[in-house]
Parts: structure tokens; C-alpha cells; sequence
């Protein structure tokens, strides 16, 4: 499995994506890839290509509080032109459609609040979101991933 933190550590809980990858790669769980940048890439769906399931983990300035969890499906609509910034769902199409793999998608959107500032740090908010965050995908990735995902949403 692949965890992609993105986000700019230096505009406050824009930051939280880089913070959720640093943190898992920390916990070094066995079969699980990390990696972090500013923005997604279309090298980043080369290296979506050579594994099963894909979380992308960013910080979400709206949405539920203290993260949401939904899967993405490849769209060739969301690969633009430019090669400088590409879409969760856009790195899947082009994984897909350049490298023939289709590695399950995962959106994982940690709740910011200060975003206006040019600071690296986060805010008291965000730190909790992702701590709430980071036990989640830990609990996700240690149980083997969708399987898991898959048997909370029969339970509910």
C-alpha cells in the first residue's frame, strides 16, 4: 500500500498531508510505501502503479471535522494539461492509463483552520485532527485496508 501526503508545510494546515506521511512513515508498518510533496505529480502515478491501494492525504479547508475518508475512482477528466499538479483521481487515471495498473483509490481530507498564513506549523485544531486521522489509517493500513474499510461500512 501507498500513503501520499501532499500539501505546503509552510502555509500552517496546508501542511497537514506531509505531517500525516511523516508520521506514518515513523510507525514503519510492514508492506506500507510513503511519500510526500507539495503537490501530486505525474510522477506520482508511476509510483501508484506498483502498488495495490493508494491514500492521499491532504488538508481540507471545509468538510467534516476531524477528517473525511472516501474512495476515488481514476478520471481522465481530471488530468489536465499541465503536468505541474495533478488530482488524486487524475494520478489514478494516468496510473491506469500509462503504467495498465489500477491500484484502489483513497481520499483521506484531515480538517485545517489556518490556512492565510506563511508559518510551518499547525494549529491546535489540525493537531488533533490529525492525531484522529493518523489512528485511524494506522488501525486502516495494520488491518490490510479496504478489507477493513469494506467490513465498517456493512456494520453501519
Amino acid at each position: 500500500m501507498l500513503l501520499i501526503g501532499f500539501g505546503n508545510p509552510g502555509r500552517l494546515d496546508d501542511g497537514l498531508g506531509p505531517a500525516l506521511a511523516a508520521a506514518v512513515e515513523a510507525l514503519a508498518i510492514p508492506g506500507v510505501t510513503v511519500d510526500s510533496d507539495y503537490q501530486l505529480t505525474v510522477e506520482h502515478a508511476e509510483l501508484a502503479a506498483r502498488h495495490a491501494a493508494v491514500i492521499f492525504a491532504d488538508a481540507a479547508a471545509a468538510g467534516p471535522t476531524p477528517f473525511a475518508f472516501e474512495r476515488v475512482e481514476p478520471s481522465a477528466g481530471e488530468v489536465e494539461f499541465s503536468s505541474h499538479s495533478v488530482s488524486p483521481a487524475g494520478v489514478l487515471a494516468l496510473a491506469r492509463d500509462l503504467f495498465d495498473a489500477q491500484p484502489e483509490g483513497w481520499l483521506l481530507a484531515i480538517r485545517g483552520e489556518a490556512f492565510d498564513d506563511f508559518e510551518e506549523r499547525l494549529s491546535d485544531a489540525a493537531r488533533r485532527n490529525l492525531a484522529a486521522a493518523l489512528a485511524f489509517v494506522e488501525t486502516w493500513l495494520r488491518a490490510g485496508g479496504a478489507s477493513y474499510f469494506q467490513g465498517l461500512e456493512k456494520s453501519s
